[in-house]
Protein backbone atom coordinates (compact mmCIF):
# COMPACT_ATOMS: atom_id res chain seq x y z
CA UNK A 1 0.00 0.00 0.00
CA UNK A 2 2.89 2.34 0.74
CA UNK A 3 4.37 1.77 -2.72
CA UNK A 4 0.98 2.35 -4.31
CA UNK A 5 0.57 5.65 -2.45
CA UNK A 6 4.05 6.77 -3.50
CA UNK A 7 3.27 5.92 -7.13
CA UNK A 8 -0.01 7.85 -7.00
CA UNK A 9 1.80 10.85 -5.52
CA UNK A 10 4.42 10.76 -8.27
CA UNK A 11 1.72 10.60 -10.95
CA UNK A 12 -0.18 13.46 -9.33
CA UNK A 13 2.96 15.64 -9.18
CA UNK A 14 3.75 14.76 -12.80
CA UNK A 15 0.20 15.64 -13.85
CA UNK A 16 0.29 18.98 -12.02
CA UNK A 17 3.71 20.03 -13.32
CA UNK A 18 2.99 18.98 -16.92
CA UNK A 19 -0.37 20.80 -16.80
CA UNK A 20 1.31 23.99 -15.57
CA UNK A 21 4.07 23.82 -18.19
CA UNK A 22 1.50 23.09 -20.91
CA UNK A 23 -0.55 26.12 -19.86
CA UNK A 24 2.54 28.37 -19.93
CA UNK A 25 3.70 27.09 -23.32
CA UNK A 26 0.20 27.40 -24.77
CA UNK A 27 -0.11 30.99 -23.53
CA UNK A 28 3.22 31.86 -25.20
CA UNK A 29 2.09 30.08 -28.38
CA UNK A 30 -1.16 32.08 -28.41
CA UNK A 31 0.83 35.29 -27.95
CA UNK A 32 3.19 34.39 -30.83
CA UNK A 33 0.27 33.31 -33.00
CA UNK A 34 -1.48 36.63 -32.40
CA UNK A 35 1.71 38.53 -33.27
CA UNK A 36 2.10 36.57 -36.52
CA UNK A 37 -1.55 37.15 -37.43
CA UNK A 38 -1.18 40.89 -36.82
CA UNK A 39 1.95 40.91 -39.00
CA UNK A 40 0.02 39.29 -41.83
CA UNK A 41 -2.75 41.85 -41.49
CA UNK A 42 -0.39 44.85 -41.28
CA UNK A 43 -0.75 47.43 -44.04
CA UNK A 44 2.31 47.64 -46.30
CA UNK A 45 3.22 51.25 -47.11
CA UNK A 46 5.82 52.73 -49.43
CA UNK A 47 7.97 55.79 -48.87
CA UNK A 48 6.59 57.88 -51.72
CA UNK A 49 4.40 60.93 -52.24
CA UNK A 50 1.23 58.86 -51.80
CA UNK A 51 2.09 58.27 -48.12
CA UNK A 52 0.87 61.76 -47.17
CA UNK A 53 -2.43 61.19 -48.96
CA UNK A 54 -2.93 57.81 -47.26
CA UNK A 55 -2.33 59.32 -43.82
CA UNK A 56 -4.54 62.35 -44.54
CA UNK A 57 -7.41 59.98 -45.41
CA UNK A 58 -6.80 57.63 -42.44
CA UNK A 59 -8.84 58.09 -39.22
CA UNK A 60 -6.91 60.39 -36.91
CA UNK A 61 -4.20 60.66 -39.58
CA UNK A 62 -2.83 57.39 -38.23
CA UNK A 63 -2.27 53.85 -39.51
CA UNK A 64 -2.30 51.66 -36.35
CA UNK A 65 -0.09 48.89 -37.75
CA UNK A 66 1.96 49.25 -40.89
CA UNK A 67 5.10 47.93 -42.57
CA UNK A 68 7.66 50.26 -44.11
CA UNK A 69 11.07 49.49 -45.58
CA UNK A 70 13.65 52.24 -45.88
CA UNK A 71 17.25 53.33 -45.53
CA UNK A 72 18.61 54.77 -42.28
CA UNK A 73 19.55 58.46 -42.36
CA UNK A 74 20.46 60.67 -39.41
CA UNK A 75 18.37 63.75 -38.75
CA UNK A 76 21.23 66.00 -37.60
CA UNK A 77 24.39 64.52 -36.12
CA UNK A 78 25.69 60.96 -36.32
CA UNK A 79 27.59 58.67 -33.97
CA UNK A 80 31.15 57.77 -34.90
CA UNK A 81 32.72 54.43 -34.05
CA UNK A 82 35.34 54.55 -31.30
CA UNK A 83 37.44 51.88 -32.99
CA UNK A 84 36.70 51.94 -36.75
CA UNK A 85 37.45 54.91 -38.96
CA UNK A 86 34.75 56.37 -41.22
CA UNK A 87 32.03 54.29 -39.55
CA UNK A 88 28.91 56.35 -38.84
CA UNK A 89 25.69 55.21 -37.20
CA UNK A 90 22.58 56.28 -35.31
CA UNK A 91 22.62 53.61 -32.56
CA UNK A 92 25.81 52.55 -30.78
CA UNK A 93 26.13 49.83 -28.16
CA UNK A 94 29.38 49.28 -26.27
CA UNK A 95 29.63 46.07 -24.23
CA UNK A 96 32.14 44.42 -21.92
CA UNK A 97 31.62 40.73 -21.17
CA UNK A 98 33.66 38.61 -18.78
CA UNK A 99 34.36 35.05 -19.91
CA UNK A 100 35.32 32.44 -17.33
CA UNK A 101 35.34 28.70 -16.70
CA UNK A 102 33.09 27.50 -13.87
CA UNK A 103 33.41 24.04 -12.29
CA UNK A 104 30.18 22.06 -12.43
CA UNK A 105 29.95 19.83 -9.37
CA UNK A 106 27.26 17.69 -11.01
CA UNK A 107 28.96 16.86 -14.32
CA UNK A 108 32.52 17.37 -12.97
CA UNK A 109 33.37 19.49 -16.02
CA UNK A 110 34.53 23.06 -16.59
CA UNK A 111 31.75 25.07 -18.31
CA UNK A 112 32.33 28.25 -20.29
CA UNK A 113 30.24 31.12 -18.88
CA UNK A 114 29.95 34.79 -19.75
CA UNK A 115 28.75 37.71 -17.66
CA UNK A 116 27.80 41.17 -18.91
CA UNK A 117 29.17 43.67 -16.42
CA UNK A 118 29.07 46.87 -18.50
CA UNK A 119 26.96 48.09 -21.41
CA UNK A 120 26.27 51.55 -22.76
CA UNK A 121 23.91 52.49 -25.57
CA UNK A 122 23.96 55.80 -27.43
CA UNK A 123 21.29 56.96 -29.86
CA UNK A 124 20.62 59.97 -32.05
CA UNK A 125 17.40 60.87 -33.89
CA UNK A 126 17.14 59.20 -37.28
CA UNK A 127 14.66 58.65 -40.09
CA UNK A 128 13.93 56.22 -42.88
CA UNK A 129 14.11 57.37 -46.50
CA UNK A 130 13.72 55.59 -49.87
CA UNK A 131 16.79 53.96 -51.38
CA UNK A 132 16.95 56.57 -54.13
CA UNK A 133 16.42 59.44 -51.65
CA UNK A 134 16.80 63.00 -52.88
CA UNK A 135 16.55 66.31 -51.05
CA UNK A 136 12.76 66.53 -51.40
CA UNK A 137 11.93 62.85 -50.88
CA UNK A 138 9.54 61.53 -48.25
CA UNK A 139 11.08 60.62 -44.89
CA UNK A 140 9.66 59.07 -41.73
CA UNK A 141 10.96 59.88 -38.24
CA UNK A 142 11.61 56.80 -36.06
CA UNK A 143 10.71 57.23 -32.38
CA UNK A 144 11.76 55.06 -29.40
CA UNK A 145 13.90 52.63 -31.42
CA UNK A 146 15.22 50.87 -28.29
CA UNK A 147 11.72 49.54 -27.53
CA UNK A 148 11.64 47.63 -30.83
CA UNK A 149 12.05 43.87 -31.07
CA UNK A 150 14.40 42.19 -33.55
CA UNK A 151 16.67 45.25 -33.43
CA UNK A 152 19.71 43.93 -35.30
CA UNK A 153 22.91 45.89 -34.70
CA UNK A 154 25.98 45.16 -36.76
CA UNK A 155 29.15 44.23 -34.86
CA UNK A 156 31.80 46.65 -36.12
CA UNK A 157 34.49 45.89 -33.52
CA UNK A 158 35.29 42.89 -31.35
CA UNK A 159 38.42 42.18 -29.33
CA UNK A 160 39.18 39.64 -26.62
CA UNK A 161 41.53 40.67 -23.82
CA UNK A 162 42.88 37.52 -22.14
CA UNK A 163 43.44 37.66 -18.40
CA UNK A 164 47.00 37.44 -17.10
CA UNK A 165 47.33 35.17 -14.07
CA UNK A 166 50.19 34.22 -11.85
CA UNK A 167 50.83 30.69 -10.62
CA UNK A 168 49.30 31.40 -7.21
CA UNK A 169 46.24 32.97 -8.88
CA UNK A 170 45.76 29.85 -10.99
CA UNK A 171 45.87 27.61 -7.91
CA UNK A 172 43.43 29.88 -6.07
CA UNK A 173 41.01 29.92 -9.01
CA UNK A 174 41.26 26.15 -9.33
CA UNK A 175 40.16 25.61 -5.74
CA UNK A 176 37.49 28.35 -5.90
CA UNK A 177 35.86 26.71 -8.94
CA UNK A 178 36.15 29.78 -11.20
CA UNK A 179 38.92 30.43 -13.74
CA UNK A 180 38.76 33.81 -15.56
CA UNK A 181 39.55 33.68 -19.26
CA UNK A 182 39.37 37.34 -20.20
CA UNK A 183 37.22 40.30 -21.26
CA UNK A 184 35.39 40.52 -24.60
CA UNK A 185 34.98 44.10 -25.81
CA UNK A 186 32.43 44.71 -28.59
CA UNK A 187 30.93 47.64 -30.42
CA UNK A 188 27.64 47.29 -32.30
CA UNK A 189 26.02 49.92 -34.49
CA UNK A 190 23.03 50.60 -36.66
CA UNK A 191 24.96 52.19 -39.47
CA UNK A 192 23.83 55.04 -41.66
CA UNK A 193 22.69 53.65 -45.03
CA UNK A 194 21.47 50.32 -43.60
CA UNK A 195 18.17 48.98 -44.93
CA UNK A 196 15.60 48.48 -42.17
CA UNK A 197 12.11 46.97 -42.08
CA UNK A 198 9.93 48.83 -39.59
CA UNK A 199 6.61 47.52 -38.27
CA UNK A 200 4.54 49.77 -36.01
CA UNK A 201 2.27 52.79 -35.91
CA UNK A 202 2.55 55.56 -38.52
CA UNK A 203 1.25 59.03 -37.59
CA UNK A 204 1.09 62.29 -39.54
CA UNK A 205 1.94 65.11 -37.13
CA UNK A 206 1.52 68.35 -39.07
CA UNK A 207 3.95 67.80 -41.94
CA UNK A 208 6.16 65.28 -40.14
CA UNK A 209 5.53 61.55 -40.52
CA UNK A 210 6.40 59.69 -37.32
CA UNK A 211 6.91 55.98 -36.76
CA UNK A 212 6.37 54.79 -33.17
CA UNK A 213 5.39 51.78 -31.01
CA UNK A 214 1.74 50.78 -31.48
CA UNK A 215 -0.64 51.95 -28.75
CA UNK A 216 -2.80 48.83 -29.06
CA UNK A 217 -0.13 46.55 -27.54
CA UNK A 218 1.03 45.02 -30.83
CA UNK A 219 4.69 44.16 -31.39
CA UNK A 220 7.09 46.90 -32.51
CA UNK A 221 9.82 45.79 -34.95
CA UNK A 222 12.99 47.28 -36.42
CA UNK A 223 14.80 44.57 -38.35
CA UNK A 224 17.50 44.29 -40.98
CA UNK A 225 15.49 41.45 -42.58
CA UNK A 226 12.94 42.10 -45.30
CA UNK A 227 9.28 41.72 -44.40
CA UNK A 228 8.86 38.17 -45.72
CA UNK A 229 11.97 36.94 -43.88
CA UNK A 230 10.79 38.64 -40.70
CA UNK A 231 7.37 37.00 -41.03
CA UNK A 232 8.92 33.56 -41.64
CA UNK A 233 11.16 33.99 -38.59
CA UNK A 234 8.17 34.78 -36.36
CA UNK A 235 6.20 31.84 -37.82
CA UNK A 236 9.13 29.51 -37.09
CA UNK A 237 9.21 30.64 -33.45
CA UNK A 238 5.44 30.20 -33.24
CA UNK A 239 5.72 26.61 -34.53
CA UNK A 240 8.37 25.81 -31.90
CA UNK A 241 6.04 26.88 -29.08
CA UNK A 242 3.18 25.00 -30.72
CA UNK A 243 5.23 21.78 -30.80
CA UNK A 244 6.25 22.24 -27.15
CA UNK A 245 2.62 22.80 -26.19
CA UNK A 246 1.57 19.63 -28.02
CA UNK A 247 4.37 17.54 -26.47
CA UNK A 248 3.59 18.60 -22.91
CA UNK A 249 -0.14 18.35 -23.65
CA UNK A 250 0.33 14.72 -24.65
CA UNK A 251 2.37 14.16 -21.47
CA UNK A 252 -0.46 15.67 -19.42
CA UNK A 253 -3.08 13.47 -21.09
CA UNK A 254 -0.87 10.41 -20.59
CA UNK A 255 -0.43 11.18 -16.89
CA UNK A 256 -4.18 11.71 -16.52
CA UNK A 257 -4.86 8.40 -18.29
CA UNK A 258 -2.54 6.48 -15.97
CA UNK A 259 -4.04 8.12 -12.88
CA UNK A 260 -7.59 7.30 -13.99
CA UNK A 261 -6.55 3.76 -14.97
CA UNK A 262 -4.90 3.23 -11.59
CA UNK A 263 -7.96 4.52 -9.76
CA UNK A 264 -10.17 2.21 -11.84
CA UNK A 265 -7.98 -0.81 -11.06
CA UNK A 266 -8.01 0.06 -7.37
CA UNK A 267 -11.79 0.35 -7.48
CA UNK A 268 -12.10 -3.04 -9.18
CA UNK A 269 -9.73 -4.61 -6.67
CA UNK A 270 -11.74 -3.14 -3.82
CA UNK A 271 -14.94 -4.57 -5.31
CA UNK A 272 -13.30 -7.97 -5.80
CA UNK A 273 -12.12 -8.04 -2.21
CA UNK A 274 -15.61 -7.12 -1.04
CA UNK A 275 -17.08 -9.94 -3.15
CA UNK A 276 -14.58 -12.41 -1.67
CA UNK A 277 -15.48 -11.35 1.85
CA UNK A 278 -19.19 -11.61 1.05
CA UNK A 279 -18.70 -15.10 -0.40
CA UNK A 280 -16.76 -16.14 2.69
CA UNK A 281 -19.47 -14.83 5.00
CA UNK A 282 -22.18 -16.54 2.93
CA UNK A 283 -20.22 -19.80 3.01
CA UNK A 284 -19.93 -19.60 6.80
CA UNK A 285 -23.62 -18.84 7.15
CA UNK A 286 -24.58 -21.67 4.80
CA UNK A 287 -22.45 -24.23 6.63
CA UNK A 288 -23.91 -23.20 9.96
CA UNK A 289 -27.44 -23.24 8.56
CA UNK A 290 -26.95 -26.76 7.15
CA UNK A 291 -26.44 -28.13 10.64
CA UNK A 292 -22.68 -28.27 11.19
CA UNK A 293 -22.22 -25.98 14.17
CA UNK A 294 -19.72 -28.39 15.63
CA UNK A 295 -17.42 -27.75 12.66
CA UNK A 296 -17.16 -24.03 13.33
CA UNK A 297 -13.42 -24.30 13.76
CA UNK A 298 -13.20 -26.05 10.38
CA UNK A 299 -15.17 -23.22 8.74
CA UNK A 300 -12.74 -20.66 10.10
CA UNK A 301 -9.82 -22.61 8.64
CA UNK A 302 -11.24 -22.87 5.11
CA UNK A 303 -9.34 -21.24 2.19
CA UNK A 304 -10.90 -17.85 1.28
CA UNK A 305 -10.11 -18.38 -2.41
CA UNK A 306 -11.59 -21.82 -3.17
CA UNK A 307 -13.72 -22.37 0.00
CA UNK A 308 -12.97 -26.09 -0.17
CA UNK A 309 -9.41 -26.78 1.03
CA UNK A 310 -8.03 -26.04 4.46
CA UNK A 311 -5.66 -23.13 5.05
CA UNK A 312 -2.08 -24.31 4.73
CA UNK A 313 -0.01 -21.16 4.08
CA UNK A 314 1.23 -18.12 5.99
CA UNK A 315 2.08 -15.14 3.77
CA UNK A 316 4.99 -12.93 4.75
CA UNK A 317 5.56 -10.14 5.38
CA UNK A 318 1.87 -9.32 6.01
CA UNK A 319 1.33 -12.45 8.15
CA UNK A 320 -2.13 -13.36 6.84
CA UNK A 321 -3.25 -17.02 7.11
CA UNK A 322 -5.98 -17.27 4.50
CA UNK A 323 -5.11 -19.60 1.60
CA UNK A 324 -4.31 -23.17 0.71
CA UNK A 325 -1.11 -24.11 -1.11
CA UNK A 326 -2.96 -24.89 -4.36
CA UNK A 327 -4.57 -21.45 -4.52
CA UNK A 328 -1.26 -19.79 -3.61
CA UNK A 329 0.42 -21.42 -6.59
CA UNK A 330 -2.46 -20.23 -8.82
CA UNK A 331 -1.98 -16.57 -7.88
CA UNK A 332 -0.89 -14.29 -10.72
CA UNK A 333 2.68 -13.01 -10.68
CA UNK A 334 3.76 -10.91 -8.87
CA UNK A 335 1.96 -12.76 -6.11
CA UNK A 336 0.06 -10.61 -3.61
CA UNK A 337 -1.96 -11.45 -0.51
CA UNK A 338 -5.66 -12.07 -1.38
CA UNK A 339 -6.69 -10.05 1.70
CA UNK A 340 -4.43 -6.98 1.83
CA UNK A 341 -2.73 -7.12 -1.63
CA UNK A 342 0.71 -6.79 -0.04
CA UNK A 343 3.57 -8.40 -1.99
CA UNK A 344 4.33 -11.97 -0.87
CA UNK A 345 8.04 -12.29 -0.19
CA UNK A 346 7.98 -15.67 1.60
CA UNK A 347 5.52 -18.48 2.27
CA UNK A 348 5.51 -20.66 5.38
CA UNK A 349 3.59 -23.96 5.10
CA UNK A 350 1.30 -25.02 7.93
CA UNK A 351 1.07 -28.64 9.03
CA UNK A 352 -1.92 -29.73 11.17
CA UNK A 353 -1.08 -32.38 13.80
Amino acid sequence: MENGGRTSLILAVLLGSSSAVTAIFYAIYRQKSKAVQMLKEAQILSLDQDLHKILQAAPGKCVPYAVIEGVVRSVKETLSSQFVDNCQGVIQRLSLKEHKLVWNRTTHLWNDCEKLFHQRTNTVPFELVPEDASSGSVSIRVLKPMEAGELDLETVYEKFHPSVQSFTDSIGHYFSGERPKGILETEEMLKVGSTVTAVGEVVLDHETIKFQPPKTGMQYYLSSLNFQSLLQKQESRMRIWKILSLVFGVATCTSLFFILRRQYLLYREKQRRKEVQNLFQESQARLQRDGYPENEETVKNVCIVCFSNSISCVFLECGHVCSCHTCYQALVEPKTCPLCRSPITRVVHLYNS
